[in-house]
């Protein structure tokens, strides 16, 4: 499988949020990236349930949809119902980790879990066959536009040993400060999907700059 590209739509013009769906449809990218905060796991608040509605309206392309809130069980059907394919959950916000994706997965999404920067992915092991996709952030988690860390690269060698070690088949993606001069390593340490915000909405030729990611 070639890797995945999945803009975040955090870091586009909102007044003109169709226009810049409808350049996401047009482009070589394959999911939809949407941060939802909650101004409490997170020292930023961005969108909600409507804002995913509308854009699952506008796209085919699968919503790859990241809770940065607290106590996301609460509302796991609301975002199945909102058109969210993928579901990623932070280790960090889960009592109960295991019932989290198991309600994910009962909803019929694709469920996720994303870990901070200080987490250690061996934290992940006991679920690790019980998920689809890992999220290594590579920046604090609540704003875009920051630097990637460069430890993220010893995470995604561990988590790439730990997913041989249990035989298990799920993705690795990494969100915060991709650009086009880390995405050929991370892809070559073997990252399958990259999340590019920044990178993407704030570059001359947003569609070029997909295509430039996904030919890395």
């Amino acid at each position: 499988m070639s890797h995945l590209i999945a803009p975040s739509m955090l870091a586009c013009d909102f007044s003109n949020l169709k226009s810049q769906v409808d350049m996401i449809n047009q482009s070589e990218a394959d999911w939809l990236h949407l941060d939802v905060m909650d101004g409490i796991f997170v020292p930023n608040i961005s969108f909600g349930i409507p804002i995913i509605e509308s854009i699952s309206k506008l796209t085919d392309k699968p919503l790859d949809v990241h809770l940065m809130i607290e106590k996301p069980d609460r509302y796991i059907k609301n975002f199945k119902q909102a058109g969210a394919n993928i579901l990623t959950v932070h280790l960090e916000a889960c009592t109960h980790l295991h019932r989290t994706l198991d309600t994910i997965k009962k909803e019929g999404m694709k469920a996720g879990v994303a870990i901070n920067p200080h987490t250690s992915v061996n934290n992940l092991f006991d679920v690790l066959k019980n998920v689809d996709l890992i999220c290594i952030m590579s920046v604090n988690p609540g704003f875009g536009g920051q630097f990637f860390i460069e430890n993220t690269y010893n995470k995604i060698k561990k988590l790439i040993s730990l997913r041989k070690e249990t035989e298990s088949d799920f993705l690795i993606e990494i969100d915060g400060g991709v650009n086009l001069k880390n995405a050929s390593k991370l892809i070559t340490e073997g990252v399958d999907i990259l999340v590019a915000g920044n990178t993407v909405f704030k570059s001359n030729d947003p569609k070029q700059t997909i295509k430039s990611l996904k030919t890395i």
